[in-house]
């Protein structure tokens, strides 16, 4: 505990020369900056952060179509993080719980095998489950109740997914609807004045640009997570399929 409350100290005095230091340095650049501002005159624009940037990108594409763009990157992002964080736990040790499973039906027949699978998450514990809950009824009943559960497993791991598609497709549709107005517009101003001027349509051709810009940008994002989502359910999948079929192999070699 001394020794903690002694480097405290030596932080806070290094820390206190420090601002000290960076405070005497600060005033001292103000001096100079200011001096030369006088001698040399106005110093250029300074140049805008990454945030500002896009903040200022946003409002310049207008807050109606921009609005909607951004809101289908908010709910896909949702979605996709929802259901990446479902497929990882979702994820399960097959191997591991195979063997689980056949060593309990060596030492405590289906029910502890049950139990095992009962303690166990995951799609293929559940279908492990529901087919041993059917051995009384022959290996046709655990088949059909295997094949079964295993639709229904698969539909839960593609819930709202399709969603994700969607703004996938209707991002870039709503920036081209943009360019599409934001080109009319300039149009219109060009009719107006009777006179071909770029600063008439540099304004309309700035937000055909913008919203076709973020468009494009979202679609991108969340493909990325929808390619990894659908790579996700795809190895589970195939997880399920080779675990119902080792669960098979284990219920003959059981039954002799």
């Amino acid at each position: 505990m001394k020794r903690l409350f002694s480097i405290l100290a030596i932080a806070g005095i290094m820390a206190f020369g420090t601002v000290n230091a960076n405070a005497y340095t600060a005033t001292t650049t103000a001096t100079t900056v200011a001096t030369l501002i006088q001698d040399e005159g106005p110093a250029p624009a300074e140049e805008l952060g990454f945030h500002q940037e896009l903040k200022k990108r946003f409002i310049e594409g207008g807050p109606g179509f921009m609005g909607i763009v951004l809101l289908c990157l908010i709910l896909g992002l949702a979605i996709a993080i929802e259901r990446i964080i479902f497929l990882n736990l979702s994820t399960t040790n097959t191997k591991k719980l195979t063997q689980s499973v056949e060593d309990a039906l060596k030492s405590g027949g289906v029910d502890a095998a049950k139990e095992v699978c009962r303690n166990t998450k995951g799609p293929v514990a559940s279908i492990f489950y529901q087919g041993l809950d059917r051995t009384d009824e022959g290996l046709d009943a655990v088949e059909k109740a295997v094949v079964a559960y295993g639709g229904v497993q698969m539909g839960q791991l593609e819930k709202n997914v399709s969603w994700i598609s969607l703004f996938i497709a209707l991002a870039p549709m709503l920036g081209f609807m943009g360019t599409v107005i934001g080109m009319i517009q300039a149009f219109d101003k060009i009719e107006a004045a009777g006179d071909m001027q770029p600063s008439l349509v540099a304004g309309g051709i700035k937000v055909a640009l913008l919203t076709t810009v973020f468009g494009l940008i979202v679609a991108i994002i969340l493909q990325i997570f929808y390619n990894y989502i659908v790579a996700k359910i795809d190895s589970i999948v195939n997880e399920m399929e080779d675990a119902s079929i080792t669960l098979m192999d284990l219920l003959i070699r059981s039954k002799k």
